[in-house]
């Protein structure tokens, strides 16, 4: 017949590989919605990323195309007033001439205007990308692997305590001395 040290070991033996199987599982499964997090992370970043260079892009085309359609506005006007000066044949006169001078000014500081707010426009890009990243960060989980061996040297040590424990116990049992009955 088995001894009842015995028994509760194998009974405590059981129920450690139970919990060790169950362990491993929940390590394996946390592991794995780890790393699914941190590929949502990046793949919500790269996908705001890609939105935010279309924009800029999109901004810098914007820019260029109004610089352009600006310097055809002022070409024309001056080749107007050419036009009409030459066919009149009329001299360059003195306010002739600033007006001529306005239209450049102006539309260099329309050109300035645009590639000011286009320089804005870039660093507060360059400060999305940024915020998009530290986002990724933010998202992401710490990923630690799954650790079987040290889930069963753990489990081991739980059934070596048991049985220790037992053991002591019976011990400390054979060294009490007995209360004798009175009769």
């Amino acid at each position: 017949m088995c001894s009842p040290t015995l028994a509760v070991t194998a009974i405590s033996a059981g129920s450690s590989f139970i919990q060790y199987q169950q362990a491993k599982q929940q390590q394996k499964a946390e592991y794995n919605r780890a790393k699914q997090q941190n590929a949502l992370a990046k793949k919500n970043a790269l996908q705001r990323y890609a939105s935010e260079q279309l924009r800029i892009r999109q901004e810098a085309k914007q820019s260029s195309q109004k610089g352009f359609e600006a310097t055809l506005k002022t070409r024309k006007k001056v080749s107007e007033f050419e036009a009409e000066r030459g066919s009149s044949g009329i001299a360059l006169s003195g306010s002739t001439l600033a007006l001529m001078n306005d239209y450049y000014r102006t539309e260099a500081k329309y050109k300035n205007s645009l590639a000011n707010n286009l320089a804005i426009n870039i660093s507060q890009f360059e400060r999305n990308l940024e915020a998009i990243q530290f986002g990724q960060e933010s998202q992401s989980t710490y990923v630690q692997p799954p650790n079987p061996e040290l889930l069963f040297a753990s489990s081991a040590l739980n059934v070596a305590n048991t049985y220790y424990s037992l053991e002591a116990q019976k011990e400390i049992n054979n060294l009490k001395p007995r209360s004798s009955k009175i009769t």
